[in-house]
């Protein structure tokens, strides 16, 4: 396990806390200062909620580890019937972001009416996020790559939407055979975010939505032009950029992956 490492982009490079969700279960005040010993501050909420803690209690965890929750989760269901719940929650962590991880659908199925419904739920949600300053966003997670019309569904899904904007998760836009880099330079005004996420080699294709989190590897180790894609994203100003590790090495992993992340040009 390697020391403290701290990027060169410190307010830039945060971490995805479903990263450590299993790490939560054990020692949520050590997980967080494990956290603040690998040199982040900024972190992205994940689908625990506040760790059984009351609000005040886990807001006094974070400010003890100097830690700012800048990205909240929302789920499509709480988006559709109860968006209020969404801003409220951004607010009061004082979060700019909130993100929603998956769209409901039939299996692997993901459909065009799926797609436009998603988009009118968004819409809809994210107006009244971006009028209490809070800005939505939508995490792609691959299933979202098939044929539409002369395009893919995912082209439909950025240029229909009016009020959101979209979190890029490097892996899952790599694993259904695209190319992150592309989609950057393709839409500049629309990723706001990003998961920084590498697959093992050889891996092959899937536009399932699924896969084996232990095919997380440290950043740069993988198959996944990492380097290429920070750098756009810089380029772009994206402003938060999120480690997401899924695998049970994460511990070990990370500050790796922060190493690798720091020696980039």
């Amino acid at each position: 396990m390697l020391g403290i490492v701290t990027p060169t982009i410190a307010q830039e490079i945060g971490i995805q806390l479903y990263s450590l969700r299993n790490e939560f279960k054990k020692d949520v005040p050590g997980t967080f200062a494990q956290i603040k010993e690998w040199g982040i501050t900024k972190i992205e909420d994940g689908n625990d909620g506040t760790q059984g803690y009351t609000m005040e209690d886990y807001k006094a965890l974070l400010a003890k580890n100097n830690l700012e929750m800048v990205s909240v989760s929302a789920s499509y269901e709480e988006l559709r019937d109860t968006p209020e719940t969404v801003l409220e929650r951004a607010k009061a962590y004082g979060s700019k972001y909130a993100v929603c991880f998956w769209i409901p659908h039939n299996g692997t199925d993901f459909t065009e009416e799926n797609a436009h419904m998603a988009v009118e739920v968004f819409n809809k949600a994210g107006k009244i996020l971006e009028e209490g300053g809070v800005t939505l966003a939508y995490h792609p997670h691959g299933y979202e790559f098939r044929p539409y019309k002369d395009e893919l569904l995912m082209d439909m899904i950025i240029k229909e939407s009016e009020y959101f904007d979209f979190e890029m998760d490097l892996y899952w836009f790599a694993l259904p055979g695209e190319d992150p880099v592309a989609w950057l330079k393709k839409y500049p005004e629309e990723f706001k975010l990003m998961h920084l996420k590498d697959c093992e080699k050889g891996i092959g294709v899937s536009q399932t939505g699924e896969s084996d989190v232990e095919s997380n590897v440290i950043l740069g180790d993988g198959q996944i032009d990492i380097a290429g894609a920070v750098a756009e994203a810089k380029k772009l100003g994206i402003e938060y950029m999120f480690i997401e590790d899924e695998s049970s090495r994460v511990i070990e992993q990370v500050p790796h992956s922060l190493k690798y992340l720091k020696g980039l040009k």
